[in-house]
This record gives C-alpha cells, structure tokens and sequence, in this order.
C-alpha cells in the first residue's frame, strides 16, 4: 500500500502588508493572502520552503 500523505494546515496571522513582494507572492502560492484565512497543503519539500520563507506571518499545524 501506498503511504498516506502527511497534511499541513497554515493559517496566515500576520497581514502581508509592508513586506517584501517575493514573500506576498510566496502566501498567494500557499493559498492564503488575508488574514484568519486556513488552506490545508500536501507536505513536500518544497512546501517547506515556501514555509520557511514566510515562517514569521503564518501558523503551521500537522493534521
């Protein structure tokens, strides 16, 4: 059997506003851009990037 995809749920807490436009774009990629707003996403390796570049505006949960 295939191994179950671990998922992410991110919730973007901080606003976007005043940042530099490659981490606005990186939230857009990650489905999010307003604030409370909850996108669940695939966990890869590129996902933890995009993470990692906008670690200080989001929340990160396992589900």
């Amino acid at each position: 059997m295939a191994e179950a995809k671990k998922t992410l749920r991110l919730t973007q807490v901080k606003s976007q506003i005043g940042r530099k436009y490659d981490q606005d774009r990186t939230l857009r990629a990650l489905g999010l851009g307003r604030i409370g707003k909850t996108h669940d996403i695939v966990d890869n390796e590129s996902v933890r990037g995009m993470i990692f570049k906008v670690k200080h505006l989001i929340e990160v949960e396992e589900i």
